[in-house]
């Protein structure tokens, strides 16, 4: 899955095929599709961890932050690190969701499941930072956890055109920055 996740990343869901991983792992196609009888239930199931994944990322950053906008802050840095080092250069739902008109639907399922949770997280992040008084929206929680979310995708594909991590760091910077009720 991790394999698949990667080349999902790096060349789209249309330009990788069990023979890409079977390479890339080391190991027969059969025996991708003995655990994966299609393509399109490898790549629901790599977006299902990524999902599972980003939801109990954001669940610790609940925990171990008590700020809100702190937290947004170090949801947005994880982000940075990510594509500075090269780890994980863009979130594999937002790169689905470009495609999604052609994904197959159990594919597009999983992606919009994910879109779900990251804006609820936010939102309910948004209103907490508002009650908190550290967060200033200028629309609804929910008009604002969508603009984010999307300020944050865009932000990584414009780091990833132009090849330019700083990109991504003042884009959502200045998003954050526009949260900030100290600075508004």
């Amino acid at each position: 899955m991790k394999s698949a996740e990667a080349l999902m990343i790096e060349r789209g869901y249309s330009a990788f095929s069990y023979a890409d991983i079977s390479e890339a792992v080391g190991i027969r196609k059969p025996s991708i599709h003995h655990h994966f009888p299609t393509k399109a239930a490898l790549a629901a199931a790599v977006l299902k961890a990524h999902r599972e994944k980003t939801i109990e990322g954001t669940a610790q950053l609940d925990r171990q932050i008590e700020a809100p906008r702190k937290r947004l802050h170090a949801y947005v840095q994880y982000w940075e690190g990510c594509i500075r080092k090269h780890t994980v250069p863009f979130c594999v739902a937002a790169l689905m969701g470009a495609e999604l008109p052609s994904l197959p639907e159990e594919v597009q399922v999983e992606v919009r499941l994910h879109f779900r949770a990251l804006s609820e997280w936010l939102e309910r992040t948004l209103k907490a930072g508002v009650k908190a008084g550290d967060i200033r929206l200028h629309d609804s929680a929910a008009t604002e956890a969508q603009t984010l979310m999307a300020v944050v995708h865009g932000a990584m594909l414009s780091a990833r055109a132009t090849g330019d991590c700083e990109v991504f760091k003042l884009v959502t910077g200045a998003a954050l920055k526009r949260l900030d009720k100290a600075r508004n």
